[in-house]
């Protein structure tokens, strides 16, 4: 067959060679980081082949697509609007900032932006954990309007992690009150096990629940609480280091149920 077309495109973070045919049909794509080239026919065998000569280095493996698996098969019937993998950390203040702005001449800073920033950091902290293994989702919208800041999957298992910008504050945590710098007690910890245990509900797995504080000036932890993961973003590398729960096969599966927006709506 001639006249075929080597495209280069990015999905989901790798880089792949498209091969279409003149009448602009797929017949054939090559994976850079499998080193190998997925014919959708064999009829094409050797032409696609002299097609990505000048793109293939070292030795491929040549044949049919792999059978997808039940994660990537969910993934595929997942429709956009419903899909929250691709929410960025604070998407849901994102979203609130832009629909409401805070007035110009506000003597104080906007509260919602110092927790975005917040939500941003542990966001690209967590988004570093992917190498090691673990899946994360932001701003996992809850019914009521809450959400659940970050949720966490991976080889150490589940965590619905709730963000405390803290910057130049000293915070103290009781059980259940949390307070940070001059300000009032609030009993936040009885939401972030809330937010956990509607977590579990949903993906019908055990969800721990997890306070990220920020760049505090100092945590006194007056009392350990009970059944919440403590750390400020400093330490959040740590938790790759964290294993033995969850297969990689696993991890995928509660994944892709947990991005799907549909899972959420009745917890």
């Amino acid at each position: 067959m001639s006249g075929l077309r080597v495209i280069p495109t990015w999905r989901h973070g790798q880089e792949r060679l498209y091969v279409y045919g003149e009448d602009g049909r797929n017949v054939a794509w090559y994976d850079r980081d499998t080193s190998r080239v997925n014919l959708l026919t064999e009829v094409y065998r050797e032409a696609v082949l002299d097609a990505l000569r000048p793109f293939v280095v070292g030795h491929v493996t040549v044949g049919p697509p792999p059978v997808p698996t039940p994660a990537e098969l969910a993934r595929l019937s997942l429709h956009p609007d419903d899909d929250l993998a691709p929410n960025r950390p604070g998407e849901a203040l994102l979203i609130a900032l832009d629909r409401a702005p805070a007035p110009q001449r506000r003597l104080r800073g906007d509260p919602r932006r110092r927790a975005l920033a917040a939500q941003q950091l542990v966001g690209g902290a967590l988004d570093g954990l992917e190498g090691a293994g673990w899946r994360v989702l932001h701003s996992v919208p809850l019914p009521g309007g809450s959400h659940v800041h970050h949720l966490l999957i991976g080889p150490g298992g589940l965590f619905a992690l709730h963000v405390l910008p803290a910057h130049r504050q000293r915070i103290r945590v009781g059980d259940p009150m949390v307070t940070a710098g001059r300000g009032e007690p609030e009993p936040l910890l009885l939401r972030v096990r809330a937010d956990a245990s509607r977590a579990s509900f949903a993906l019908t797995a055990e969800v721990r629940a997890g306070l990220v504080v920020v760049e505090p000036t100092a945590l006194d932890v007056q009392a350990q609480p009970r059944g919440v993961t403590l750390l400020t973003d400093a330490e959040l590398p740590g938790l790759a280091r964290t294993g033995g729960l969850l297969k990689p096969a696993d991890v995928e599966a509660l994944h892709a149920m947990a991005r799907d927006r549909g899972t959420w709506e009745r917890v």
